[in-house]
């Protein structure tokens, strides 16, 4: 176990970001060369090794985090690696991009500040490949079983490398020209440097998983054929339905969905462009969205050159305590700063966001480009506009970040699986993950596509990567259990499960 008293030893220290002006020089990530030990192990013994670690359900993955806090404690990364990969595929991609709902979680977070668990979960991960702790691990003996996999993002890795080392045959199948879906293009370099991505897919390729790539499953491949040439069928293909803002002045030239523009930077960062052919250098620029996509615009924006940046939040702003009813163990909605709020406050001495704010117009020049942007302030629950609130702010680049409804509609995938949405608007599921469509009008009861199963955002909703790569876990099992009667594979929730709240 950790040190019993390291948690009244130690005060909080995260591990220190670069200096602001030094990332935004660059697309490095924003911890590249710190030194995370020996402040880690110090931090992983503040864990008090609770008699109930309530971090096992502040994360959907079931982390054990107590265990690897007590080996990484005690330099142990061998052990700590093994009880990380136990419940998690990829914890380098978690350790980077999770908002840490675990952290919340945790006990300490009742009259004290919480274990630093993502660092600790992501200096595991970085030694885990520094000493050749991830080894692929190819299956003993093949089940003579072929699943495709339609999507390549955390939850179609996770259910294709799970499939892939119980023995099944398994083809991943990407519509983009690279694997890792949004991990690939979504999520900027500065967040998680596509390396990592990159030496997960070579260790799945070495265990045995085929890749297929440039091959839209509805479009350039049939997906009925798909289903008839594979004993099953896992669908993955994220919620990529993007949320429009129908306000006058949307057609304007200069105005673009957040994820038409954050690929254009990441292809830079690959080298498939010299300079991005949407680029915010040298303009004012307005993010609708207050969410994590619009922080990822922002600090790609900022990198750059954007002459200013402002990001537009209809919520309102929120406090630096917990609200009354959003007790622990619940994440909760309290003022928090990205690293890309803390390099705009950096440079510009404010927080970029207007919070309780709504976009009325678009105001635009003669030859048809935005130029401003016409907002207006929103009472805090309504949302209505307040009177006599309106301005107007420079825009000669907007960037709407304002989410997912679900998957793609109309798509030759649901035609041709006769896939359906649910009241959410997400492809349909039972309860161990399996598609349902709709019976014939006569028929009132849903059926089931046989062995086609759903998972990750194309059944959730948006959400988190710790939640994509639990699905996949969960659902790989769910298709083992169909292709042989029974299964070993975890399944760390099921489809219906959701987060805590009060």
């Amino acid at each position: 176990m950790t040190d019993p008293r390291g948690f009244l030893k130690f005060p909080r220290r995260p591990v220190p970001a670069r200096p602001v002006e030094e990332r935004l020089s660059d697309w490095d990530e924003v911890y590249a060369g710190q030194a995370l030990l020996p402040l880690v192990s110090e931090q992983a013994d503040r864990c008090m090794d609770c008699g109930i670690p309530f971090c096992h359900n502040g994360c959907p993955l079931g982390n054990l985090i107590p265990e690897w806090n007590a080996y990484a404690a005690r330099g142990d990364w061998r052990a700590a690696a093994e009880r990380l990969h136990a419940t998690n595929n990829f914890p380098e991609f978690t350790g980077r991009l999770c908002p840490a709902p675990c952290e919340a979680a945790c006990v300490l977070a009742l009259n004290a500040d919480p274990v630093t668990i993502k660092n600790v979960e992501q200096t595991i991960a970085d030694q885990i490949w520094e000493r050749g702790y991830a080894p692929p691990h190819p299956p003993e003996r093949l089940s003579g079983k072929t699943v495709a996999v339609i999507g390549s993002g955390p939850a179609g890795l996770a259910a294709a490398q799970q499939l892939t080392r119980i023995g099944h045959t398994v083809a991943v199948y990407e519509r983009a020209d690279r694997i890792g879906g949004l991990l690939r293009y979504g999520i900027p370099a500065f967040k998680m440097a596509k390396q990592h991505l990159d030496r997960r897919i070579e260790q799945m390729r070495a265990e045995g998983t085929k890749f297929r790539t440039g091959m839209d499953v509805g479009s350039d491949v049939d997906a009925t054929e798909l289903r008839r040439r594979h004993d099953a069928v896992v669908i993955a293909v994220g919620a990529t339905e993007q949320r429009e803002l129908p306000v006058p002045g949307r057609e304007l030239h200069g105005i673009h969905q957040a994820m038409d523009y954050l690929p254009l930077a990441n292809r830079v960062v690959e080298g498939d462009f010299a300079s991005p052919p949407v680029t915010a250098e040298g303009k004012h620029v307005v993010i609708v969205g207050g969410g994590d996509t619009g922080s990822d615009c922002l600090g790609t924006a900022l990198r750059q050159g954007a002459a200013s940046v402002v990001q537009l939040d209809i919520n309102p702003e929120p406090g630096d305590a917990r609200p009354d009813g959003e007790p622990w163990p619940i994440y909760p909605k309290v003022y928090r700063i990205s690293h890309a709020h803390e390099e705009a406050r950096g440079r510009e001495g404010t927080d970029p966001r207007i919070f309780s704010s709504a976009t009325l117009r678009f105001e635009g020049t003669a030859d048809g480009r935005v130029r401003a942007l016409c907002l207006t302030e929103v009472e805090p629950t309504a949302r209505r506009p307040r009177p006599d609130t309106e301005r107007v702010i420079p825009a000669e680049l907007v960037l709407v970040a304002l989410g997912f409804s679900g998957p793609e509609r109309g798509t030759g995938l649901m035609r041709q699986l006769g896939l359906t949405l649910d009241e959410r608007g997400n492809f349909a599921r039972d309860g161990d993950f399996a598609a349902e469509a709709a019976w014939p009008a006569e028929r009132a009861a849903p059926m089931r596509p046989d062995g086609v199963f759903v998972a990750g955002d194309a059944g959730r909703g948006q959400s988190l990567v710790v939640w994509a790569i639990a699905e996949g876990r969960a659902a790989a099992a769910a298709a083992d259990r169909y292709l042989t009667g029974s299964t070993a594979l975890p399944a760390p929730i099921g489809p219906r499960d959701r987060p805590l709240v009060a």
